[in-house]
């Protein structure tokens, strides 16, 4: 592993530096009031955000260029994450179609869904959700029992997903149906990409602890979903083998959803809040951990990064990542809180940030769970 970046990553992040500097500042006077992206005021503020990146090249670095991206590596998404965060840049309002769908397709895909998916989910021109989530199951993925029923043209789907991040404001879903009746657990499930505007699905949001219309229940109630829904083909992957799918799909959102580049970026502003607001050796101690639990991330990211780059896979290293990244983030929140003790009770950046930092311990796999995985499957402990 080279920690030394050459003169073309060198150059590619000073030219994109300028460029986010440049970019965000007249986007912001374009829209003016900056919204969050889990409304849906700010959802399509953040649309036209997501078409400069594409324009510009800036979308999905590490694609081929003939999907949109950049014909970059993973190194450049690293570079990319790391400069975005730092520049103040909004939430990626296409982070599912881009970070949990993208790599599916890549891996999965038919070459036919490649060329017609792939350079839409760069334009932000298809929004995708994740249907996984359901009233009984979360974390158990593979006790989903949303129904998927072969029937000529197409299929006939039957049941809820919950817990659909920006689902109220998406086009596309793509989750685990179960194909197979007789089924149970791991087999017969397919893994289907669904157009949100099909008879007999009905999206409802619901609201967070942040007040913010993030999540969305779908209904599915006799949908009937063409093959040719899409354009290509809707089943990805084999018919009754979606858990593959799936399993490859957890371990992209557990190990690289969340970069170091945002706790980078967090770290830096907490340092500014304790260079303002101060604070006892305690403090100080707390705070130089933080940014060494940070720095320690960032290793770990670039272990994984050269592990996929020499053909190898994440596996349980990113349960392990998970479980980092989440408890890191409530960690930096809590620091930030305790300076600014009783304003933290105030609306503001580091109390919402701090609100939305709860959750990650949950989404994604409970923790609880990713730390039976390195248990069980990394340090070979019994059940």
């Amino acid at each position: 592993m080279d920690l030394n970046w050459s003169e073309t990553q060198a150059a590619m992040r000073l030219d994109l530096r300028h460029w986010l500097d440049r970019n965000l500042a007249e986007w912001r006077v374009e829209i003016g009031a900056e919204l969050s992206g889990d409304t849906r005021e700010g959802f399509a503020q953040q649309l036209l955000w997501e078409r400069r990146l594409f324009e510009a090249g800036w979308s999905a670095v590490a694609w081929p260029a003939s999907y949109g991206g950049r014909d970059g590596t993973l190194w450049d998404w690293l570079i990319f994450e790391e400069e975005y965060w730092r520049a103040g840049a909004p939430q990626r309002v296409t982070q599912n179609g881009i970070q949990i769908l993208a790599p599916s397709l890549f891996e999965h895909g038919t070459q036919a869904q490649k060329d017609l998916l792939l350079p839409r989910v760069a334009a932000a021109e298809d929004l995708w959700c994740q249907g996984w989530s359901e009233p009984n199951a979360g974390s158990d993925l593979a006790g989903v029992s949303s129904r998927a029923r072969r029937v000529p043209g197409g299929w006939v789907l039957d049941g809820q997903k919950t817990w659909t991040t920006r689902g109220a404001f998406c086009t596309h879903l793509f989750g685990l149906f179960r194909s197979d009746p007789d089924s149970e657990r791991h087999r017969g499930l397919t893994y289907l990409l669904v157009p949100l505007d099909l008879d007999g699905i009905v999206v409802r949001g619901f609201g967070r602890l942040d007040g913010d219309e993030g999540f969305a229940e779908v209904f599915f109630t006799e949908a009937f979903l063409p093959d040719d829904a899409i354009g290509t083909s809707v089943v990805l992957g084999e018919v009754d083998r979606g858990w593959s799918v799936a399993v490859s799909a957890a371990s992209t959102e557990r190990g690289l959803l969340r970069s170091p580049g945002r706790y980078q970026a967090t770290v830096a502003s907490l340092l500014d809040l304790w260079a303002e607001r101060g604070g006892d050796a305690a403090m100080r101690r707390r705070i130089a951990a933080a940014c060494m639990r940070v720095d320690a991330y960032r290793l770990q990211t670039l272990q994984t990064i050269t592990t996929l780059l020499d053909g190898g896979d994440l596996g349980s290293e990113a349960s392990l990542a998970k479980v980092w990244w989440s408890e890191l983030d409530i960690g930096l929140h809590e620091i930030a809180l305790d300076l600014l003790g009783v304003d933290a009770e105030l609306e503001g950046p580091w109390s919402k940030g701090h609100q939305f930092s709860l959750a990650g311990p949950i989404y994604a796999g409970t923790n609880e769970v990713q730390r039976n995985i390195v248990a069980e499957r990394v340090l070979g402990l019994p059940r």
